[in-house]
């Protein structure tokens, strides 16, 4: 849980976090306080990786500071600031509820502070690939675990999940846009260090848009378990029929016809694709795949440059007999999962299922 006027970007889960003070990397606000209570399950205990302390220095960092405290043992660590940075970017505790404190008062400079947690059931936290000790050979696999929350963490990312991304970029926040892990619940992370390529494409996937970029030595390529032991896991998933709520029956200017028909929404169709019937409020798309198939994301696309339809936003619900559908809510299971979708009518966005859909019908 978290309290207070200066907190900023927070994801607390029981196995891992991201915490920030407000407004970082820019300068912390002037009089907050935050305070976070960061609960494990019993029986593990609290790995905490400071990723940026940067509050304004003071004598005994009176005038802004972060201090934790372990409730259970009495242990205190800090405070801390510009002149008192913690000894090591890794805390170890021996506890499973650990008390994080930041406040301020008057002050002209500071970033303010990001910090992640896990705990001892994953032990190592990152946010970025210098981060990752020893330096693996290259083409190597290695696994990191990335704490929940980082797909808001201050950092670029260069790449997509096809050709991989700059050494350069935020690993974890990296490992969100390839679809690896949910941001809502982070884990472990399968990647390679490979040589570099001269230019990385950008690309909008899972929320997230990654930046074009240039030549570097080394590049990160992040690999999914099922990969590992069948190259078949990206196969492209054959759709047998296409069914809709409705279709769009549109009369041009000219007098022409032009169906927008469900058999159009294939993601190869050239032309226009597939529109519900306008004026509809709960239009729905769905895909027949044959058999239960293991799914594992989504890729959309607006209709055409010519025809500048696309879809923003959109659920998605499964099923096993075409009668009882099942919404998709990923690993919160709280609420349905709304899907970012396409912010213009040419670019394709992908979006990871995780956990993946075991079905034969897709909405």
């Amino acid at each position: 849980v978290s309290a207070g006027n200066g907190c900023g970007h927070t994801l607390l889960t029981p196995h891992s976090g991201t915490l920030s003070s407000k407004n970082y990397p820019g300068t912390y606000p002037n009089h907050t306080m935050c305070c976070w209570r960061l609960q494990a399950p019993p029986g593990t205990s609290l790995l905490l990786a400071f990723g940026d302390v940067d509050l304004e220095p003071s004598e005994h960092c009176a005038h802004s500071s972060l201090l934790l405290a372990d409730p259970q043992t009495g242990t205190a660590y800090g405070p801390y600031c510009r002149n008192s940075v913690p000894s090591a970017r890794l805390l170890v505790t021996n506890s499973s509820t650990v008390t994080v404190l930041f406040n301020s008062t008057s002050h002209r400079s500071g970033r303010g502070l990001l910090v992640s947690y896990a705990t001892s059931q994953h032990p190592g936290t990152h946010y970025t690939q210098e981060h990752i000790s020893p330096d693996p050979p290259l083409t190597m696999c290695f696994s990191v675990y990335c704490p929940a929350g980082c797909k808001d963490i201050h950092g670029d990312i260069w790449g997509n999940p096809s050709q991989g991304y700059r050494d350069t970029s935020v690993l974890c926040k990296a490992a969100v846009h390839a679809g690896v892990i949910a941001d809502e619940l982070g884990g472990q992370v399968t990647l390679s260090r490979e040589k570099g390529i001269t230019l990385y494409e950008s690309a909008f996937a899972n929320g997230l848009r990654s930046k074009r970029g240039s030549l570097s030595e080394k590049r990160l390529v992040f690999h999914k378990v099922c990969c590992l032991l069948s190259p078949a896991c990206d196969d492209v998933l054959e759709v047998v029929t296409f069914n809709a709520s409705s279709w769009w029956h549109e009369v041009d200017v000219l007098g022409q016809d032009r169906a927008w028909m469900a058999e159009r929404a294939a993601l190869s169709t050239t032309g226009h694709s597939w529109a519900a019937e306008p004026g509809t409020e709960t239009a729905w798309l769905e895909l027949d795949l044959g058999t239960r198939r293991n799914v594992t994301g989504i890729i959309t696309k607006g209709s055409s440059e010519q025809h500048d339809y696309y879809v923003t936003s959109y659920h998605v619900s499964s099923s096993r007999d075409g009668k009882n559908w099942r919404p998709y809510r990923g690993g919160s299971g709280q609420e349905d999962k709304v899907f970012e979708g396409n912010a213009d009518s040419q670019g394709e966005v992908s979006n990871a299922f995780i956990p993946p859909i075991i079905a034969r019908y897709i909405r």
